[in-house]
């Protein structure tokens, strides 16, 4: 049952009926035509796969895969090499709109009509931005592709050597009779843990959808058949006999092998206890992701102003939470007139506002100093008031410190010297007059 629906799915047929033959295969870049590595083929070998089976692709945008899938021998596929994305350009999230700068997500399809052996861009393959989903609900957008030189700008963007290999994945099955291989993008890994992170995300839904196909994958190992019916995914359905899938319209009856529902509702039941564990768990915090239309179509506003030659912020504004709009303060290149004469216009502006700058700064300079010597002044005034007061306290020390050490110091008054000596003189007179009359009489 899994390998008829797959054959629903996967058409094969003549590659000359595709568009493709061998002539132009000859016609390609050298680089074009390069053999996948020896490891690689032997890998193949080990896994049951040929070299011209067919082939898909997924890719995974958070943790920055792409991710190659063969056809084995029984009919379903196994992976067998992966890549680091060199650059993907925009946020987590789909393209709503031309010049969003967002790199796709969702089933898309690649004919050998969309490969491109003399690309700008060493090899590409166009992924098929919009498909049918996407042009039901309005989005926009062309030229979305995997291609090398590592440079991105709404694209999905590998090593010139990781794209020699990838584009001879898909040139290989192509020879093998493969008319069209799938490529599924994500936003991450769809597991419980990363839905649960995301689970408040305004792309949420979106994301939810995707996760059907993405489950369809991982129950059969087959690419998803894949129909658009009220704008929205529907995977791995049969209309019944005489409907059809409008991607606008509502969706037909449609019936499901009873084996693929059984074994999609037990992996869902898995799931879902997982993620009901994961909403307890400790989780790394979600990466930015686009807000929808509205954060879409102003950076689409500002590719298109920057394709014009305008001058604007060298990145693409961001749309915040609260509704605000962040714009990054360093300007982009100037490549025209118009850019010429912005860039003149901002630099005069600059000037002026430098000048006015520079003017506040000068008169603020001014009044500082003018401050600054009213200061000094007033400190020197004070300075020689204190200077006086300081010396007419040091006179009137001075003036009384005399009288002051006499009173305290003086000794008793003493008799002068001349006075003393002349008294002594008078005295000592008198004795020898006395001690001569004792002698004239006896005494």
């Amino acid at each position: 049952m899994f390998a008829k629906l797959a054959r629903t799915g996967i058409l094969i047929a003549a590659l000359g009926v595709a568009g493709c033959n061998n002539s132009s295969m000859k016609d390609f870049a050298p680089e074009a035509n390069k053999p996948l590595p020896d490891k690689i083929l032997a890998d193949m070998k080990a896994k049951g796969m040929i070299r011209t089976s067919s082939v898909m692709a997924r890719i995974f945008k958070e943790e920055g895969k792409l991710e190659i899938w063969k056809a084995k021998t029984n009919g379903r596929y196994d992976m067998v090499a992966s890549y680091d994305i060199c650059k993907w350009s925009g946020k987590l999230g789909p393209k709503y709109t031309e010049g969003d700068r967002q790199a796709p997500e969702g089933f898309y399809t690649v004919r050998p009509s969309q490969m491109n052996p003399r690309s700008n861009y060493h090899l590409s393959f166009n992924i098929g931005f919009p498909n049918a989903y996407d042009r039901a609900n309005g989005r926009t957008g062309a030229n979305l592709m995997v291609h090398g030189a590592c440079s991105s700008s709404g694209c999905y963007s590998m090593t010139d050597a990781q794209i020699e290999q990838i584009y001879a994945f898909g040139r290989d099955a192509f020879q093998g009779g493969q008319t069209e291989f799938q490529i599924q993008a994500f936003p991450f890994r769809m597991t419980a843990a990363n839905m649960a992170r995301y689970r408040n995300d305004p792309n949420y839904e979106f994301w939810k959808m995707l996760k059907v196909g993405y489950d369809n994958f991982e129950v059969t190992k087959v690419p998803p058949k894949v129909d658009v019916c009220e704008k929205r995914y529907v995977f791995n359905q049969v209309a019944a006999e005489g409907q059809t899938f409008n991607p606008t319209g509502p969706c037909p009856v449609t019936t499901q092998p009873d084996s693929l529902k059984s074994a999609y509702n037990a992996y869902q039941s898995t799931y879902d206890a997982a993620f009901n564990g994961a909403l307890k768990a400790s989780v790394p915090p979600p990466k930015p992701t686009i807000a929808g239309v509205k954060e879409a179509s102003i950076v689409s506003d500002w590719s298109k102003r920057r394709a014009r030659g305008e001058r604007v912020p060298i990145d693409p504004p961001s749309l915040n939470t609260d509704g605000s709009v962040t714009e990054t303060a360093r300007m982009g290149r100037i490549d025209s007139p118009a850019g010429r004469k912005m860039a003149a216009l901002d630099a005069e502006k600059a000037a002026k506002q430098k000048a006015e700058e520079q003017r506040l700064a000068a008169i603020e300079a001014a009044k500082q100093a003018k401050e600054a010597a009213k200061a000094q002044a007033l400190a020197e005034k004070e300075a020689a008031k204190a200077q006086a007061l300081a010396e007419k306290e040091a006179a009137k020390t001075a003036k009384e410190a005399p009288v002051a050490t006499a009173t305290i110091t003086a000794p008793t008054e003493a008799p002068p010297v001349v006075e003393t000596q002349a008294a002594s003189a008078d005295e000592s007179r008198v004795t020898r007059l006395k001690n001569k009359l004792l002698g004239m009489f006896g005494g």
